[in-house]
């Protein structure tokens, strides 16, 4: 059965009791049992299971092909949960770019817990097997990655974390199952942001671990039941209820971020565009291999600037410009969001951290969403346009000349 197929039919099937078509929330904190002296079957209490959740778990299993999956509250939830189960003295290799919040728990927090972790480029194999030759417990991913869709071959990293016999986990949130299969790849977890494609209309935060039985139900789902990071039922309908688009989203995500990638690319105020599915990024090729032809739906652009300063200037420039974009931090939205990584998502690293991942103070986010392309080619274009004005209006102001927008008139004052 075909990804779009499933996302439509797995864990929504009519209901059981009514024949309702779509599923029913169940928001019951309880649930009520037998005889005192009988042992409860069945469900108990909302953090222990719950029908909406475990819905929304078979659905994520099929999609990513995992045996079983668990639900959490957010993506990091999720994230901390699968770390939190590491025992001391383990190993850890993450990437060098990997997502702030991942960064910051593994290098501030694990540690005290007598951790080590390695950061290295995920895409140099030879720098991961040296970070590995002393031994390793858990190999992160993220593919690709976030801002600079730099790729990560997940077959290549799996055969190389296996020959450890260590677990490779890797984040599917930019491949949202329709992209890529990792556990296909030999993945062992696979980790979700439900808060992004999954849901796909920014409403809710969700997160997910897919995998094994052994993992997920004895490994992970204790910690979730007695930490209490659970999905709320209510979530997890809305997350049901967003699979059932997702194919024909991501789909139109991706066409739309390649039209705007190449459009970027010829821009004459753009130095440079970062994008797998433009045969100039350096991984393309993997890319067409590992995500199904697909390129994804975000994308990263450079605007250049002789200084940091004025770098960052000219990208508050571009995104301040739009009138239609969204300024946020969210993606795989139907709409578009746009915004400045060095200060957002990626804010709380150090600007030195942020430097060697490559995501300097001119770089652009942009997560395309579903709207007609010539309209966000447009709206964009307001911005590039007159950012490539900015030194003849500097030079202008300084001769007296009188400024209006990106229209300078040469009349003398």
């Amino acid at each position: 059965m075909r990804l779009e197929t499933l996302a439509i039919h797995a864990g929504g099937e009519s209901d059981r009791e009514t024949g309702a078509l779509t599923p029913p929330i169940h928001l019951a904190t309880t649930f009520k049992h037998g005889p005192a002296a009988e042992r409860i079957a069945g469900y108990e209490y909302q953090r222990e299971g719950n029908p909406t959740n475990d819905r929304l778990r078979e659905a994520i299993a099929a999609l990513e092909g995992g045996e079983a999956a668990l639900t959490f509250a957010s993506g990091m939830a999720a994230v901390t949960t699968l770390l939190e189960t590491l025992p001391a003295g383990s190993t850890i290799v993450i990437p060098d770019d990997c997502y702030a919040g991942v960064r910051i728990l593994a290098t501030e927090f694990l540690p005290e817990r007598g951790i080590v972790v390695h950061r290295v480029d995920m895409a140099d194999l030879a720098s991961v097997r040296a970070a590995c030759a002393n031994g390793v417990t858990l190999l992160w991913v993220e593919t690709p990655s976030n801002p600079m869709m730099k790729l990560s071959g997940i077959a290549a990293l799996t055969a190389l974390t296996h020959e450890h016999g260590a677990l490779l986990v890797c984040d599917n949130t930019f491949g949202s199952t329709f992209l890529q299969q990792p556990l296909e790849l030999g993945a062992d977890i696979v980790m979700h942001s439900g808060t992004k494609y999954l849901d796909g209309q920014g409403r809710v935060m969700a997160g997910a671990l897919c995998g094994s039985q052994a993992l997920i139900t004895e490994k992970f789902a204790p910690v979730v039941r007695t930490a209490g990071m659970v999905l709320s039922p209510f979530n997890a309908w809305v997350v049901l209820k967003g699979l059932e688009t997702l194919g024909i989203r991501v789909k139109a995500q991706c066409e739309a971020a390649l039209a705007m990638a190449r459009w970027l690319e010829a821009h004459p105020a753009v130095a440079r565009v970062y994008y797998p599915g433009l045969p100039s990024h350096p991984q393309h090729d993997l890319a067409m291999r590992q995500q199904n032809g697909l390129g994804g739906g975000v994308l990263a652009f450079v605007l250049a600037g002789d200084t940091p300063e004025q770098a960052r200037a000219r990208a508050f420039h571009v995104i301040d410009s739009c009138r239609m974009l969204s300024i946020a931090t969210n993606l795989g939205d139907t709409k578009t969001i746009i915004s400045h990584p060095a200060t957002t998502s990626h804010g709380r690293l150090t600007e030195e951290h942020r430097q060697a991942a490559g995501i300097t103070q001119g770089v652009i986010r942009q997560a395309v969403g579903l709207e007609y392309v010539p309209d966000l080619q447009a709206d964009l274009s307001r911005g590039l346009v007159s950012v490539q004005l900015l030194p003849l209006i500097h030079l202008c102001r300084c001769r007296r000349y009188a400024v209006f927008g990106s229209f300078v008139s040469l009349e003398h004052v």
